[in-house]
């Protein structure tokens, strides 16, 4: 199978695994594991924050940033497709008791305007707005990057309001890495930021939260009531120091990858490439081969080829570590073939 569903199918490579194997660890819960350590004194260089903190996933690192700088009853600002709104199953709500105040977004990007628009007066029928959540790339934006003077207008907005900024820069190297700009400079407008190891940086498991020294030692706390505190985690962290060092250059590979994918695909009669690829996604449309995405899903996947359902008639790709160049030719030859069978 060519698995095009996501970047989290990627399996840890051969130097992972002999890191797994070999990782000095401790007890974590008592700051004594020198692998956790070592990761995250080395992600809070690389994203320009005093502190970070490893967390078993990317869904509880965004959770424990909204709870570390919220109360409940406070309402916070998010694109209205984005990650922490649409896919971690109302956690805002059920654990921070915040409430999500959608802004619709350009390619995932937040107009100023709207955010200001957004932001509650002092007003006791109102929630106060508590926080504002980016999504760099923006995963439902088609892996879109938030263009790092957007991101700086909204961090001077919000600093102008007292409102701290999180980013959900899951795929943040992904972002950097496709326009030469670093994940530092990126995260340079944030309070917080929560990335992922285990998308296009290859390793089995985990995320890091950072921020300042203060926010991290709150954010503690919050990591072991959501059940985060971890025991002997050098060997879940071993690998993503590997992650960091080695694998966040060839993420352009990826990148030229969905771009050749989408070339592909866009110059079959019958599929529309929705997005304008910039990383590693690539969405379809389908409706004109009269087929819904579920439909057209289950074809791929008879003929050797998974992805996933995206709306009703958008299919999602997403390139990675494990999906070679020849692999991405091969998938434009079967979708060929499949869509010349559907006419």
């Amino acid at each position: 199978m060519i698995d095009l569903r996501s970047d989290t199918v990627t399996k840890p490579t051969k130097e992972m695994r002999e890191a797994i194997y070999t990782a000095q660890v401790g007890d974590d819960v008592y700051g004594e594991d020198p692998s956790i350590i070592k990761l995250e004194t080395l992600a809070a260089e690389m994203v320009g924050k005093e502190a970070a903190l490893f967390v078993p996933s990317g869904t509880q690192g965004n959770q424990t940033a909204v709870l570390t700088h919220c109360q409940p009853g406070q309402e916070i600002i998010v694109e209205a497709e984005s990650h922490i709104f649409y896919y971690e199953g109302a956690a805002i709500s059920a654990f921070a008791g915040v409430q999500p105040r959608m802004v619709v977004g350009e390619r995932g990007s937040l107009a100023i305007a709207n955010i200001i628009a957004a932001i509650r007066p002092e007003d006791v029928h109102f929630p106060e707005t508590g926080l504002i959540c980016l999504e760099n790339t923006h995963n439902r934006a088609g892996g879109a990057i938030i263009p790092l003077e957007d991101m700086k207008a909204v961090y001077e907005t919000a600093k102008n309001y007292h409102i701290p900024v999180h980013l959900d820069g899951a795929r943040i190297f992904n972002a950097a890495v496709a326009t030469g700009i670093s994940a530092k400079e990126f995260a340079s407008y944030t309070d917080s930021i929560q990335f992922c190891l285990s998308k296009g940086l290859g390793a089995p498991i985990g995320s890091i939260l950072a921020g300042d020294a203060a926010f991290i030692e709150r954010a503690h706390k919050w990591r072991k009531r959501l059940g985060g505190g971890l025991r002997q985690a050098g060997i879940i962290a071993a690998p993503g120091i590997i992650a960091l060092e080695k694998m966040v250059d060839r993420l352009a590979e990826d990148h030229e990858n969905a771009k050749r994918l989408a070339e592909g695909l866009g110059n079959i009669s019958g599929l529309h490439i929705e997005n304008v690829v910039e990383t590693n996604i690539v969405v379809v449309n389908v409706e004109t081969l009269n087929i819904t995405a579920a439909e057209f899903v289950e074809l791929l996947k008879s003929n050797g080829i998974l992805a996933n359902v995206f709306s009703s008639h958008s299919v999602r790709l997403v390139t990675h570590f494990d999906v070679t160049l020849s692999e991405i030719e091969a998938t434009i030859e079967k979708v060929q073939t499949l869509v010349n069978s559907l006419k």
